[in-house]
């Protein structure tokens, strides 16, 4: 079964790409809870690469 949700890029709530204001849409969160979370992790945590993994999901995730 298909729920229809497709992982977009946000073109309404975006502050650089909208890479977390997609992840956001998608799982139907806070898109502010998904980007300190983002941030904690790619701060705290030596093994996240954060940065590439932004840039990855940049080039891959369709705009909404």
């Amino acid at each position: 079964m298909s729920t229809g949700k497709k992982l977009l890029r946000s073109s309404s709530d975006r502050w650089i790409a909208g890479i977390c204001g997609g992840i956001a849409d998608y799982f139907d969160v806070d898109p502010a809870m998904v980007r300190l979370i983002y941030l904690l992790l790619s701060f705290f945590s030596a093994g996240f690469p954060g940065f590439m993994i932004y840039l990855v999901l940049w080039l891959v995730m369709p705009k909404d």
